[in-house]
């Protein structure tokens, strides 16, 4: 048997964190392409007459987004342009993406896909999906001939 001096038993978990802080340098470090995809932030809810979506697009302008409506499923899609580049400006980290993005959602069974209505402000887009009102009728009695 042979007695191993200075063996460290974390000695593996170091070589992780090593191997880990790499990476994320490395990832830090990258260049920022046009070919990025950029993925917006999405929150949803629902009250009693509609569904929303709000999305994240700051520094997009309205008319690079498109929403699209096919067979029950809502699509978002778009671009944020790269900002024009600044020669005399020296940057040392750039962590604005930019490029293509969409975004899909399944649409329940009770929406108006003809009242479908979109606004943008401050960055936000904001899309109300409006509930099929529901007609609830009074009971009927059948009259057996």
């Amino acid at each position: 048997m042979n007695i191993v001096r200075g063996y460290n038993p974390f000695a593996e978990l170091e070589a992780i964190r090593e191997q880990f802080n790499r990476i994320l340098n490395q990832a830090t470090q990258a260049e920022v392409k046009k070919d990025i995809d950029f993925v917006p932030v999405v929150n949803t809810r629902e009250a009693d007459d509609a569904y929303y979506i709000e999305v994240e697009l700051p520094g997009v302008k309205k008319e690079d987004i498109s929403i699209d409506v096919n067979d029950d499923t809502l699509t978002i899609s778009g671009e944020r342009k790269v900002k024009e580049e600044h020669k005399e400006d020296n940057f040392y980290k750039v962590e604005s993406v930019y490029g293509k993005f969409e975004r899909s959602f399944s649409l329940p069974e009770d929406v108006d896909t003809d009242k479908i209505e979109a606004t943008s402000k401050n960055g936000v887009l904001e899309i109300k999906i409006p509930k099929v009102q529901k007609v609830e009728k009074a009971p009927k009695k059948i009259e057996i001939k």
